[in-house]
């Protein structure tokens, strides 16, 4: 055979090659997400240690990462109602190896509070799944002379402007701004990176009212150090079933609760994000998770993915609906 035969021969073959070569392609990144993970994972709590998130976050971090046999590194990043931890997750590599711990907060209300929010809580995540439905505590510092929900809405009328509120987050400024609109009462809002922060100054004196998540505030509750006068959500708790909830104090309808779920960044491929779905709903499932939730009135979360982004607009559009009634603009 002549070389231009040979040469011809091997021109032939190469889109042959290539094809194959293209056909191949796909089978690495396929096979990375088959044994996914296979390093360690980071979890972005965008909230401080010791606050209701970061709580949910480390309990469900050691259960996946017994789940995984690798670590899962809890990550603070506090600051601006969590808007920039999740920033931050929002731009991180969509490989399934950063995880979100979103709340009410960074999933909702940011929207509605902030006039330019620097990620959109739909189109910058794909949802893994909701992971805890808690109550708020209303709480007060012991030298407040009222004893009931009641008698604090007298002395807060009594006294427009001069008792000071602290909340951790958007989410509960707005909870708090929707209660003073109904009470017809005016407050001195006191804002915090998170809940541990705002907690210890109710416990000062510096502030003379909380709202806060049933887990972060019970046990200054239970050990006398502040005192309770309601839960918001429409039933009282099993853990501390004597405190009265706002609806049942005259304001019926209201019914507030405080939520976590997992989200990763947009594009994560979606044999990675059932697989995340698939590994938490198990954790959540665990006799050990649902009872250390219990421990804070806490209910794990259920449902797809898909049900969980539709939870998150929903809780949008909701609290568009409080803000506008309160007159809460964006800022």
């Amino acid at each position: 055979m002549s070389r231009m035969s040979h040469l011809r021969r091997h021109l032939s073959a190469l889109p042959l090659l290539t094809l194959a070569a293209a056909l191949s392609l796909p089978a690495a990144p396929a096979a990375a997400q088959s044994d996914f993970p296979n390093k360690p994972v980071r979890l972005i709590v965008p909230f401080p240690p010791g606050g209701v998130t970061d709580i949910v976050a480390r309990a469900v971090a050691v259960k996946l990462a017994g789940e995984w046999g690798q670590q899962v590194i809890v990550d603070n990043k506090p600051g601006a109602s969590g808007a920039i931890g999740a920033e931050l997750g929002a731009k991180a590599a969509p490989d399934g190896y950063t995880l979100i711990m979103g709340n009410i907060s960074t999933l909702a209300i940011n929207a509605v509070t902030f006039a330019k929010l620097p990620y959109d809580p739909i189109t910058s995540f794909e949802p893994i799944g909701m992971v805890a439905i808690q109550p708020l505590l209303v709480a007060v510092h012991p030298s407040v002379p009222a004893k009931t929900l009641a008698e604090f809405v007298q002395l807060a009328r009594n006294q427009p402007g001069q008792i000071s509120y602290g909340t951790a987050g958007s989410s509960i400024h707005l909870a708090v701004e929707q209660f003073s609109s109904a009470a017809g009462m005016k407050l001195n809002h006191v804002p915090y990176k998170g809940s541990s922060p705002a907690i210890a100054d109710l416990v000062g004196g510096q502030i003379q009212l909380l709202f806060d998540p049933f887990s972060s505030l019970y046990p200054q509750v239970s050990s006398g150090k502040v005192r309770a006068l309601a839960i918001t959500t429409d039933k009282r708790s099993s853990v501390a079933p004597t405190i009265p909830t706002v609806a049942e104090q005259g304001y019926a309808g209201f019914d507030v609760s405080s939520w976590q779920g997992i989200v990763v960044p947009a594009g994560t491929p979606k044999p990675i994000v059932q697989r995340l779905h698939r590994d938490l709903s198990k954790v959540l499932a665990s006799t050990e998770i649902q009872e250390r939730f219990a421990q804070y009135s806490a209910v794990p979360g259920s449902g797809s993915p898909e049900q969980f982004g539709q939870y998150i607009r929903q809780e949008i559009t909701r609290w568009q609906g409080v803000a506008k009634a309160a007159g809460v603009k964006p800022e």
